[in-house]
């Protein structure tokens, strides 16, 4: 028998995170997940499926995430029924995460809720002076963040083509057709 569900949304609220009595965190969330089609007024629809996930992952998938956030989901789908307080049988049918994937940099969902606390990583070991493999200065030891230009502005304009080998200096490019790839 297979049980495989994969889905790609966004989430349409925040992960509810909670602690089952046994101290097992569980985290519920509505995935926002587009048709491949529109309808009759050319307007795409969506389904809202209902996602549970357990222990770790869910501590992780909400911190990492949060209303709006584009992501992966592997998992299955469980149908289950419980009776609520009023005495009326409820089903529920979700889709019970295994795996997840966050499908967008950080910085990017951070700019959609208007804050960016990224930062670049940083080489603790590079001596001051040097320069990374993208030909700009280390900062002593730590990469500006995102966004702050402080040393990184356009190169001055009598090094500018030295370290560009596709710059065009005003000579022709000779290339035998034996060094291209087709």
């Amino acid at each position: 028998m297979i049980n495989r569900a994969v889905l790609t949304g966004r989430l349409t609220r925040d992960v509810d995170l909670r602690y089952t009595p046994s101290g097992a965190a569980v985290g519920n969330f509505t995935l926002a997940v587009d048709r491949q089609f529109t309808n009759q007024s050319n307007e795409r629809e969506a389904d809202f499926i209902n996602c549970v996930i357990w222990r770790k992952s869910a501590e992780n998938f909400t911190n990492f995430t949060h209303k709006g956030s584009l992501v992966g989901i592997e998992g299955r789908i469980q149908t289950r029924n419980y009776e609520n307080q009023q005495g009326t049988r409820v089903y529920v049918t979700e889709v019970v995460v295994e795996n997840f994937a966050l499908l967008e940099p950080r910085s990017a969902s951070n700019n959609a809720g208007g804050n960016n606390n990224f930062s670049a990583p940083s080489d603790n070991n590079a001596p001051q002076g040097d320069t990374n493999p993208f030909g700009t200065p280390n900062q002593g030891g730590s990469a500006p963040a995102a966004g702050n230009n402080t040393n990184n502005s356009a190169p001055s304009a009598d090094n500018s083509n030295q370290n560009d080998p596709f710059a065009n200096n005003g000579q022709s490019i000779d290339i035998s057709d034996d060094d291209l790839p087709f």
